[in-house]
């Protein structure tokens, strides 16, 4: 997926450019309108995340804008602005989704995949199935079986678990899961999300390598 993401803030834009970078999209990032614009027309992309608050023009006016062009691209917007009739404005002029700051990314990255599939007519299960012994994930519908048996996850445990799943057998740090998984955590820490798994899924799934991180054993069962 190739997204062009509009957002002024530095700070959320390096977290979220990280984010999507490591589950392997493709992303360029804009903090002006004006750019964006030109980036829009020189290439295509699959999706926008749309910031309101930009420097050069409020982003309700950019949407409006691709929308009186014609311009079918996915957007969803990303905002602190949580009122009914923000919401509503911003599905009026053509958002596909809206999602208020904070937010947690696995809803982000659910979300925009749903409304790329909504755009492309694409509907069913699965983007792709990882496996390590009876574990599946299906990371299309973010469903998790354990020996055919569905295991009920948050969306935060569910990208953990994903996160570690895709790089069985390799040991992530901690700060490396703390940066793909919960960059704007302010709850529950990886220790808890961890212990939750392990809870749900099994014990002997993942591994704590003492001073270093966790790892999914390639043979777990």
């Amino acid at each position: 997926m190739k997204i062009l993401m509009v957002e002024d803030d530095l700070s959320i834009g390096r977290a979220l450019l990280s984010v999507f970078q490591d589950n392997g999209h493709g992303v360029v990032w804009c903090r002006l309108a004006a750019h964006a614009v030109e980036r829009m027309t020189a290439e295509h992309f699959d999706a926008m995340l749309l910031d309101l608050g930009l420097p050069d023009s409020d982003g309700t006016e950019l949407l409006k804008a691709i929308r009186a062009r014609r311009i079918g691209l996915p957007v969803l917007i990303i905002t602190a602005r949580d009122s009914l009739e923000d919401r509503l404005k911003g599905f009026d002029l053509g958002a596909d989704d809206y999602l208020i700051k904070p937010f947690d990314i696995p809803e982000l990255l659910v979300r925009l995949r749903a409304i790329v599939r909504r755009a492309s007519g694409t509907v069913g299960r699965g983007e792709q199935l990882w496996q390590v012994g009876e574990l599946v994930l299906d990371e299309g519908s973010m469903q998790v079986t354990r020996a055919g048996v569905p295991v009920a996850l948050s969306p935060t445990e569910y990208a953990l678990l994903l996160t570690l799943v895709k790089q069985a057998g390799r040991v992530l740090t901690r700060a490396d899961l703390e940066r793909r998984v919960l960059p704007h955590s302010e709850g529950q820490t990886l220790d808890v999300h961890i212990y939750n798994l392990r809870r749900k899924i099994g014990e002997g799934m993942i591994r704590t390598v003492r001073g270093v991180g966790y790892v999914v054993r390639q043979e777990a069962a």
